[in-house]
Protein backbone atom coordinates (compact mmCIF):
# COMPACT_ATOMS: atom_id res chain seq x y z
CA UNK A 1 0.00 0.00 0.00
CA UNK A 2 1.15 3.22 -0.73
CA UNK A 3 2.52 5.74 2.43
CA UNK A 4 0.73 8.83 3.39
CA UNK A 5 3.11 10.78 1.47
CA UNK A 6 3.31 9.00 -1.79
CA UNK A 7 -0.85 9.46 -1.96
CA UNK A 8 -0.46 12.98 -1.73
CA UNK A 9 -0.56 14.84 -5.34
CA UNK A 10 2.54 16.84 -6.30
CA UNK A 11 2.24 20.58 -5.21
CA UNK A 12 -0.36 19.62 -1.93
CA UNK A 13 -0.25 21.88 1.33
CA UNK A 14 0.51 20.83 4.03
CA UNK A 15 0.05 22.75 7.70
CA UNK A 16 1.97 21.32 10.27
CA UNK A 17 0.09 22.45 13.57
CA UNK A 18 3.56 23.03 16.42
CA UNK A 19 1.92 24.94 19.30
CA UNK A 20 4.29 25.53 22.22
CA UNK A 21 7.30 25.71 23.29
CA UNK A 22 10.34 26.63 22.15
CA UNK A 23 12.59 23.81 22.56
CA UNK A 24 10.12 21.85 20.83
CA UNK A 25 10.01 24.38 18.15
CA UNK A 26 13.46 24.53 16.98
CA UNK A 27 13.26 20.24 17.31
CA UNK A 28 10.93 19.73 14.80
CA UNK A 29 12.98 21.50 12.20
CA UNK A 30 15.13 18.12 11.95
CA UNK A 31 11.51 16.70 10.74
CA UNK A 32 10.78 19.46 8.56
CA UNK A 33 13.91 19.48 7.00
CA UNK A 34 13.12 15.38 6.13
CA UNK A 35 10.08 15.58 4.86
CA UNK A 36 10.95 18.80 1.64
CA UNK A 37 14.01 16.75 1.58
CA UNK A 38 12.17 13.91 0.17
CA UNK A 39 8.94 15.74 -1.18
CA UNK A 40 10.21 19.35 -2.15
CA UNK A 41 6.98 19.53 -4.48
CA UNK A 42 4.88 19.88 -1.91
CA UNK A 43 4.27 23.69 0.23
CA UNK A 44 4.25 23.75 3.64
CA UNK A 45 2.82 25.49 6.31
CA UNK A 46 3.55 25.95 10.19
CA UNK A 47 1.46 27.10 12.25
CA UNK A 48 2.97 27.98 15.40
CA UNK A 49 2.02 31.15 17.56
CA UNK A 50 3.75 34.59 16.46
CA UNK A 51 6.36 34.67 19.94
CA UNK A 52 7.70 31.22 18.27
CA UNK A 53 7.46 32.80 15.09
CA UNK A 54 10.93 33.30 14.79
CA UNK A 55 11.93 29.94 14.94
CA UNK A 56 11.15 29.72 11.36
CA UNK A 57 11.89 32.68 10.02
CA UNK A 58 14.15 31.91 6.91
CA UNK A 59 13.80 28.55 6.67
CA UNK A 60 14.03 27.23 3.17
CA UNK A 61 12.32 24.31 3.86
CA UNK A 62 9.34 26.10 5.09
CA UNK A 63 6.58 28.28 2.38
CA UNK A 64 4.31 29.59 5.03
CA UNK A 65 4.18 30.65 8.54
CA UNK A 66 1.01 30.73 10.01
CA UNK A 67 -0.73 32.30 13.28
CA UNK A 68 -2.87 29.97 14.91
CA UNK A 69 -5.98 31.30 13.70
CA UNK A 70 -8.94 29.30 12.21
CA UNK A 71 -9.71 31.69 9.53
CA UNK A 72 -6.06 31.34 8.71
CA UNK A 73 -5.21 28.10 8.76
CA UNK A 74 -8.45 27.43 6.54
CA UNK A 75 -7.23 29.65 3.74
CA UNK A 76 -4.18 27.60 3.41
CA UNK A 77 -6.70 24.90 2.12
CA UNK A 78 -4.43 21.93 3.73
CA UNK A 79 -4.60 18.56 1.59
CA UNK A 80 -2.71 16.87 5.11
CA UNK A 81 -2.95 19.02 8.77
CA UNK A 82 -0.17 17.19 10.96
CA UNK A 83 -0.87 18.17 14.02
CA UNK A 84 2.43 17.30 16.52
CA UNK A 85 0.76 19.57 19.45
CA UNK A 86 -2.06 17.21 20.17
CA UNK A 87 -3.95 20.17 22.74
CA UNK A 88 -7.27 20.53 22.66
CA UNK A 89 -6.49 24.05 20.84
CA UNK A 90 -4.37 22.50 18.18
CA UNK A 91 -7.20 19.83 17.62
CA UNK A 92 -9.80 22.46 17.24
CA UNK A 93 -7.08 23.40 14.00
CA UNK A 94 -6.40 20.43 12.85
CA UNK A 95 -10.41 19.97 12.17
CA UNK A 96 -10.78 23.51 10.83
CA UNK A 97 -8.40 23.37 8.44
CA UNK A 98 -10.63 21.10 6.37
CA UNK A 99 -7.64 19.13 5.29
CA UNK A 100 -8.84 15.80 4.14
CA UNK A 101 -5.89 13.74 5.63
CA UNK A 102 -5.94 14.85 9.39
CA UNK A 103 -2.51 12.79 11.15
CA UNK A 104 -1.10 13.19 14.55
CA UNK A 105 0.22 10.56 17.17
CA UNK A 106 -1.92 7.81 18.41
CA UNK A 107 -1.57 9.20 21.88
CA UNK A 108 -2.77 11.87 21.29
CA UNK A 109 -6.27 13.11 23.66
CA UNK A 110 -9.09 13.16 21.38
CA UNK A 111 -7.00 11.35 18.08
CA UNK A 112 -10.11 9.54 17.23
CA UNK A 113 -10.23 13.20 15.28
CA UNK A 114 -7.00 11.62 13.03
CA UNK A 115 -8.19 9.73 9.82
CA UNK A 116 -4.22 9.05 10.19
CA UNK A 117 -3.35 7.77 13.73
CA UNK A 118 0.68 7.86 13.99
CA UNK A 119 2.12 4.71 16.30
CA UNK A 120 4.70 5.50 18.89
CA UNK A 121 7.83 6.67 18.22
CA UNK A 122 9.67 3.39 19.75
CA UNK A 123 7.34 1.39 16.98
CA UNK A 124 8.50 2.86 14.09
CA UNK A 125 12.10 2.87 15.25
CA UNK A 126 11.40 -0.96 15.68
CA UNK A 127 13.94 0.36 19.05
CA UNK A 128 12.10 -0.23 22.29
CA UNK A 129 14.27 2.59 23.96
CA UNK A 130 14.00 6.13 25.49
CA UNK A 131 13.85 8.49 21.86
CA UNK A 132 15.01 12.02 22.05
CA UNK A 133 12.59 14.72 21.05
CA UNK A 134 14.03 15.15 17.29
CA UNK A 135 13.32 11.21 16.89
CA UNK A 136 9.67 11.45 17.80
CA UNK A 137 9.42 14.28 15.81
CA UNK A 138 11.42 12.81 12.97
CA UNK A 139 9.35 9.40 13.72
CA UNK A 140 6.15 10.56 12.31
CA UNK A 141 7.84 11.61 8.57
CA UNK A 142 9.29 8.22 8.75
CA UNK A 143 5.82 6.83 9.23
CA UNK A 144 3.99 8.90 6.78
CA UNK A 145 7.06 7.80 4.06
CA UNK A 146 10.05 9.29 4.37
CA UNK A 147 12.90 6.81 4.29
CA UNK A 148 14.47 6.48 7.43
CA UNK A 149 17.86 8.33 7.39
CA UNK A 150 20.40 10.61 9.96
CA UNK A 151 17.98 13.10 11.54
CA UNK A 152 19.86 16.35 10.85
CA UNK A 153 20.65 19.37 12.81
CA UNK A 154 17.90 22.00 13.65
CA UNK A 155 17.69 24.36 11.15
CA UNK A 156 17.60 27.85 12.48
CA UNK A 157 18.65 31.22 10.60
CA UNK A 158 20.34 33.76 12.16
CA UNK A 159 20.09 37.29 11.02
CA UNK A 160 23.54 39.71 11.44
CA UNK A 161 23.31 40.59 15.04
CA UNK A 162 21.99 44.38 14.80
CA UNK A 163 20.66 46.54 18.55
CA UNK A 164 20.98 45.14 21.73
CA UNK A 165 22.05 41.97 20.59
CA UNK A 166 25.24 42.75 18.97
CA UNK A 167 28.26 41.74 20.32
CA UNK A 168 31.56 42.91 18.48
CA UNK A 169 33.94 40.76 20.00
CA UNK A 170 34.19 36.25 18.50
CA UNK A 171 34.89 34.95 22.03
CA UNK A 172 31.93 35.79 23.69
CA UNK A 173 30.06 32.99 26.00
CA UNK A 174 25.99 33.01 26.40
CA UNK A 175 24.72 31.87 29.91
CA UNK A 176 21.02 31.57 30.49
CA UNK A 177 20.05 31.09 34.33
CA UNK A 178 16.48 30.54 34.06
CA UNK A 179 14.30 27.85 33.31
CA UNK A 180 10.03 27.04 33.77
CA UNK A 181 11.06 25.93 37.63
CA UNK A 182 12.86 25.85 40.32
CA UNK A 183 13.88 21.96 39.84
CA UNK A 184 15.37 22.72 36.17
CA UNK A 185 17.42 25.74 37.74
CA UNK A 186 20.72 26.20 38.87
CA UNK A 187 21.70 28.49 41.75
CA UNK A 188 21.65 31.56 40.59
CA UNK A 189 25.12 32.37 42.37
CA UNK A 190 26.59 29.39 40.72
CA UNK A 191 26.43 31.25 37.57
CA UNK A 192 27.75 34.21 38.82
CA UNK A 193 30.76 31.83 40.07
CA UNK A 194 30.88 30.53 36.20
CA UNK A 195 30.56 33.71 34.57
CA UNK A 196 33.69 36.29 36.65
CA UNK A 197 35.55 33.15 35.06
CA UNK A 198 34.86 33.89 31.41
CA UNK A 199 36.27 36.82 29.25
CA UNK A 200 33.04 37.92 27.94
CA UNK A 201 30.23 36.48 29.72
CA UNK A 202 26.77 37.41 28.61
CA UNK A 203 23.30 36.88 30.21
CA UNK A 204 20.03 35.91 28.44
CA UNK A 205 17.03 36.38 30.32
CA UNK A 206 13.02 36.67 29.24
CA UNK A 207 11.23 39.70 30.22
CA UNK A 208 9.46 38.82 33.75
CA UNK A 209 12.99 36.95 34.90
CA UNK A 210 14.61 38.69 37.56
CA UNK A 211 18.24 39.50 36.41
CA UNK A 212 19.18 41.30 40.17
CA UNK A 213 22.05 38.60 40.76
CA UNK A 214 23.67 39.44 37.40
CA UNK A 215 24.01 42.98 37.10
CA UNK A 216 27.76 43.11 36.71
CA UNK A 217 27.84 41.47 33.81
CA UNK A 218 25.94 42.52 30.13
CA UNK A 219 22.13 40.96 30.34
CA UNK A 220 20.20 40.60 27.14
CA UNK A 221 16.54 41.00 28.80
CA UNK A 222 13.21 40.17 26.79
CA UNK A 223 14.59 40.77 23.31
CA UNK A 224 12.98 39.57 20.00
CA UNK A 225 13.49 36.13 18.85
CA UNK A 226 15.41 36.76 16.35
CA UNK A 227 17.92 38.72 17.94
CA UNK A 228 18.69 36.52 20.71
CA UNK A 229 19.00 33.23 17.98
CA UNK A 230 21.79 36.11 16.02
CA UNK A 231 23.49 36.41 19.67
CA UNK A 232 23.39 32.79 20.83
CA UNK A 233 24.52 31.59 16.91
CA UNK A 234 27.85 33.72 17.08
CA UNK A 235 28.53 32.67 20.96
CA UNK A 236 31.76 30.64 21.41
CA UNK A 237 30.13 28.31 24.08
CA UNK A 238 26.39 28.40 25.52
CA UNK A 239 26.13 27.18 29.26
CA UNK A 240 22.87 26.99 30.81
CA UNK A 241 19.47 25.23 32.16
CA UNK A 242 17.58 22.59 30.12
CA UNK A 243 15.43 25.31 28.60
CA UNK A 244 14.97 26.68 24.59
CA UNK A 245 17.99 28.43 24.43
CA UNK A 246 20.52 26.03 24.70
CA UNK A 247 18.58 23.86 21.55
CA UNK A 248 18.94 26.79 19.74
CA UNK A 249 22.68 26.89 20.41
CA UNK A 250 22.85 22.94 19.41
CA UNK A 251 20.99 24.36 16.38
CA UNK A 252 23.86 26.63 15.30
CA UNK A 253 26.69 23.90 16.28
CA UNK A 254 27.53 26.11 19.71
CA UNK A 255 29.13 23.91 22.50
CA UNK A 256 26.71 23.71 24.73
CA UNK A 257 27.00 22.64 28.80
CA UNK A 258 23.55 21.73 29.69
CA UNK A 259 22.94 21.64 33.11
CA UNK A 260 19.70 19.57 34.09
CA UNK A 261 17.64 19.10 36.88
CA UNK A 262 13.92 17.68 36.54
CA UNK A 263 13.60 17.10 33.29
CA UNK A 264 15.14 13.65 31.25
CA UNK A 265 18.72 14.50 29.62
CA UNK A 266 17.51 11.62 27.43
CA UNK A 267 14.40 13.28 25.51
CA UNK A 268 16.12 16.95 26.01
CA UNK A 269 19.92 16.44 25.55
CA UNK A 270 21.27 19.08 23.08
CA UNK A 271 20.96 17.82 19.71
CA UNK A 272 23.53 17.10 17.01
CA UNK A 273 26.10 19.34 18.97
CA UNK A 274 29.46 19.26 21.45
CA UNK A 275 27.70 18.96 24.51
CA UNK A 276 27.98 18.68 28.15
CA UNK A 277 25.35 16.98 30.15
CA UNK A 278 25.39 17.31 33.98
CA UNK A 279 22.91 15.97 36.11
CA UNK A 280 22.85 14.87 39.80
CA UNK A 281 20.68 11.73 41.53
CA UNK A 282 20.09 14.63 44.12
CA UNK A 283 19.09 17.17 42.11
CA UNK A 284 20.07 20.42 40.12
CA UNK A 285 21.64 21.83 43.36
CA UNK A 286 23.82 18.87 43.88
CA UNK A 287 25.92 19.97 40.69
CA UNK A 288 29.07 21.23 41.76
CA UNK A 289 30.50 24.76 39.94
CA UNK A 290 33.33 22.64 39.83
CA UNK A 291 32.08 20.18 37.68
CA UNK A 292 30.89 22.95 35.46
CA UNK A 293 33.97 24.45 35.13
CA UNK A 294 35.33 21.10 33.64
CA UNK A 295 32.84 20.72 31.44
CA UNK A 296 33.98 24.01 29.93
CA UNK A 297 37.13 23.25 29.64
CA UNK A 298 36.60 19.93 27.77
CA UNK A 299 34.53 21.44 25.52
CA UNK A 300 37.98 24.28 24.67
CA UNK A 301 40.18 21.74 24.24
CA UNK A 302 37.93 20.02 21.81
CA UNK A 303 37.59 23.10 19.69
CA UNK A 304 41.36 24.00 20.06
Amino acid sequence: MPSLLERLPSGSRIAVIRLRSLGDCVLTTPALALLKDYRPDVRLAVVVEDRFRAVFEGNSDIDEILSPRVGEIRRWRARLALNLHGGTRSMVLTMASGARIRAGFGHHRHSFLYSAKIPRAQEILREERPVHTAEHIASAMFWMGVPRTEIPRAKLVASAPSGRGSVTSTGYAVLHPFASEPAKTWPAERFVEIARRLPEPVFVAGPGDDVSAFQEFRVLRGAPLAELKALIAGAQIFIGNDSGPAHIAAAFGVPVVAIFGASNPVTWAPWRTEARVLTSPQGIGAIETAEVIAAIDSLKKVRA
